[in-house]
């Protein structure tokens, strides 16, 4: 049983901030410049559950097109746990987002309590991490992304995505940022993969990456990573597409940290084959 005086609020861009800072300090090292991102996304989406004015528990429900929403951000501060504050939070978060398909990449040793609240396993992830020892490839088919590009890239990202999420990449893949590098991959006149690197709290992060075939991915890949040259990067995988796994390893990654991908509804049945790492485990 929660504490009576207790109250649920939307965290606002401010909020965000202090949501990636409690994800740093479970390891999970979030992007350096994440919360606009974020907040474009869906700016009511973000819950934090206070005690006393005092900020104790935290979740994203984030709705994205009419049908679908992911939740991330599942936190109750240390101090608090065991206290029934983290499921009053949870619970706030399951009405925002009912009646749609809901995603999520949780810790695999919470799948048992995802599964109480109708959750399945579909698949799992690893975040492969190591140091980038890769030199950007001069290849003509590889470009920098930049506005002009931006509404193929959206429509492209449809294919991987269980939703429109046209909003969230126009921050995301914003160019000029000099927290992130976006890069395409054209071929016979049409985009054939696209992938993002951005600065974390922990060197770079990459993601999300998509590719029609392993050798795009590879491309891709190194025009990414040789950018964050010398500097440690990381990569979320999803298990079943054995080239994403075979191209971190070929690269000298290693597994780090694994999670479940689990959904409760629909199964959106992701294009895993094509799909070399997610955004993030937060949104998706």
């Amino acid at each position: 049983m929660a504490p009576q005086d207790t109250d649920i609020r939307i965290m606002d861009e401010d909020g965000i901030l202090t949501m990636l800072d409690w994800a740093a300090s479970e390891g999970w090292n979030p992007g350096e410049d994440d919360a606009p991102s974020y907040y474009a996304a869906d700016s009511e989406g973000y819950l934090g559950c206070y005690l006393n004015n005092q900020l104790v528990s935290m979740v994203s429900a984030v709705k994205y097109g009419e049908t679908f929403g992911f939740l991330g951000f599942y936190i109750c501060h240390p101090e608090f746990r065991r206290q029934g504050l983290g499921a009053l939070i949870w619970n706030a978060a399951m009405r925002r987002l009912e009646g749609r398909t809901i995603g999520l990449d949780g810790v695999v040793e919470e799948q048992d309590n995802y599964a109480k609240s109708g959750f399945k396993l579909v698949h799992q992830n690893m975040r492969y991490c190591g140091l980038s020892n890769i030199t950007m490839p001069m290849d003509q088919r590889i470009s920098i992304i930049g506005k002009g590009i931006l509404p193929s890239i959206i429509e492209y990202d449809r294919n991987y995505f269980p939703a429109e999420r046209a909003a969230f990449l126009e921050r995301w893949l914003e160019p000029m940022n000099p927290m992130r590098r976006g890069v395409y991959l054209v071929e016979n006149g049409s985009v054939q993969g696209y992938g993002v690197i951005r600065a974390a709290r922990d060197g770079f992060r990459i993601g999300p990456m998509a590719a029609e075939t392993p050798e795009g991915a590879d491309l891709i890949f190194r025009a990414l990573a040789g950018s964050a040259k010398g500097q440690m990067i990381n990569i979320d995988l999803p298990l079943p597409n054995e080239q994403a796994v075979e191209l971190a390893e070929r690269y000298e990654l290693s597994p780090v940290f694994a999670t479940a991908r689990m959904y409760k509804g629909q199964d959106p049945n992701l294009p895993l084959d094509k799909i070399y790492s997610f955004a993030s485990y937060e949104l998706g």
